[in-house]
């Protein structure tokens, strides 16, 4: 389903904790991170399509959540044509979404990355609000950005670390160096978790990994794009 300019209705989705972090999630069998987004089927409306994509997603279900904010119009990024299917390109030109801030109510082991049998995501963290946009495919970075600069207004503070250019202060969070020495399957998942994002996770040392999942069933080219080739 497009619009007349080529672009195709979608939601994104900023989960925050209790501490104010937001949920990151490794695209399966990639190294690429990003929030929660889906498209907006027909006859639904974006509320109706984030809460599906929430449950598909990352196993949420309505009362697990409180919807904070949402951007006010469509936020927009065009996919350059070498992700875009052959038998789209010249008509498909990229993405419109709405973006919802939502809050946590549940808890933790209430996230279920394998909620459907076509998984997005194979790790997740909490991570700071300012996510490393470098961690994010070339061109959505513009619209992260603006979600995340659009949205932040209405997060709520934790000594600071969540105002733009915000870090933790020295403690805050266990550091490469506390895992010295150790192979990365020898971390258990809530050390894996902490790391700095410079740490590379691999795939499967995570939660909810899915080894099972072909490569030829994710047809994304790591874009999170349903219209990208394989």
């Amino acid at each position: 389903m497009l619009d007349r300019d080529g672009f195709r209705p979608n939601v994104g989705i900023i989960l925050l904790n209790q501490k104010s972090q937001v949920f990151w999630g490794k695209r399966i069998r990639t190294h690429s991170w990003q929030f929660p987004q889906g498209g907006i089927d027909r006859g639904e409306t974006p509320e109706q399509a984030m809460l599906r994509e929430l449950h598909e997603e990352v196993g949420l279900q309505p009362e697990h959540v409180r919807i904070v904010a949402r951007t006010r119009d469509w936020l927009r990024y065009e996919v350059p044509d070498r992700y875009i299917r052959r038998d789209a390109r010249g008509h498909y030109r990229g993405q419109k979404q709405i973006w919802f801030l939502l809050q946590l109510l549940g808890h933790d082991w209430d996230l279920n990355l394998r909620a459907t049998n076509h998984p997005e995501f194979d790790a997740w963290r909490w991570n700071d609000y300012w996510v490393p946009l470098d961690m994010v495919v070339e061109f959505k970075r513009g619209v992260y950005e603006m979600a995340l600069t659009e949205l932040s207004r209405y997060v709520p503070r934790h000594d600071g670390r969540n105002r733009r250019g915000g870090r933790p202060r020295d403690g805050d969070h266990e550091s490469a160096s506390d895992f010295a020495g150790l192979e990365r399957r020898e971390l258990t998942p809530s050390q894996l978790m902490t790391l700095p994002m410079q740490f590379d996770l691999p795939p499967g040392a995570s939660f909810d990994p899915d080894p099972n999942t072909s490569l030829s069933a994710m047809a994304r080219n790591n874009t999170g794009d349903p219209l990208a080739p394989i």
